[in-house]
């Protein structure tokens, strides 16, 4: 029995999501403030830390809105991205202008114009930050096939009571195959390299030349000196090798 691993949708707007993207967006405001682009560095320091980090996070929150009731039409993400940069604008110029008016005073109608090209310009440069870092798998995260795929086979060289167990790991001894389950382990007869076969696609990683492991049963991943070590649930660890240890961090676990 194939159990899926929860993965994330890109572009799901979740707690975890919004409290990365206020810090992301805060972190730029702070930036700005130091920065003070667009004549603000004349202001003093305490006006630019209250005014930066204010627009870009209200403009951040325009943005987001956008881009959840807007973008998901897109498929393609940087198509997404422009979208929302775009549509998102005049919104956050209205908020900027109101703004700007409150920090450093009241400025030329004839300034509006300036207005939406800077604006624009910042509002691409926070989405695009944002949707780079929302494309990156969170830790912990296996990259699931795109067709669903049985272990069936590879159970069915399990006794009953643990065929239908959570499958944590695959360890190899010699010629058998010793099989990690939440009911339990079990040695069977068995090559690791039929092993593998009967589990291509499902998803889990081979992490050392005699273990493969479940993607759902990694807890933790340590690495040192060149060495790894997988913490598997139920208490059970795992070596990883050098020469397996890309895919692990291609999912981000180290």
């Amino acid at each position: 029995m194939t159990r899926p691993i929860p993965v994330r949708t890109p572009g799901r707007t979740d707690g975890k999501t919004l409290a990365r993207d206020f810090v992301l967006m805060t972190a730029m405001g702070l930036f700005l403030a130091a920065l003070g682009p667009f004549g603000s560095i004349s202001s003093p320091m305490l006006v630019r830390l209250v005014y930066w980090p204010g627009v870009i996070v209200g403009g951040g929150v325009i943005g987001v809105a956008v881009d959840e009731f807007g973008g998901k039409r897109f498929a393609n993400p940087w198509l997404r991205w422009a979208f929302s940069s775009v549509v998102m604008t005049p919104g956050v110029c209205v908020l900027v202008w109101f703004a700007s008016r409150a920090a450093f005073g009241p400025s030329p109608m004839r300034m509006f114009t300036d207005l939406v090209w800077q604006v624009f310009v910042i509002s691409a440069a926070v989405m695009g930050v944002r949707q780079l870092i929302g494309e990156r798998p969170l830790r912990g995260e296996a990259v699931p096939s795109p067709e669903p795929v049985s272990d069936e086979a590879f159970r069915q060289r399990l006794s009953a009571r643990r065929r239908e167990a959570r499958l944590i790991a695959v360890e190899a001894e010699d010629h058998y195959l010793r099989v990690h389950t939440d009911a339990g382990s079990e040695l069977i007869s068995a090559r690791f390299a039929d092993a593998l076969a009967e589990l291509t696609g499902v998803a889990g990683f081979q992490v050392h030349r005699s273990w493969w492991a479940a993607g759902d049963a990694i807890e933790g991943v340590r690495w040192r000196r060149g060495r790894g070590e997988l913490r598997l649930a139920g208490g059970l660890t795992a070596p990883v090798s050098r020469t397996y240890a890309a895919k692990l961090k291609a999912a981000g676990w180290f």
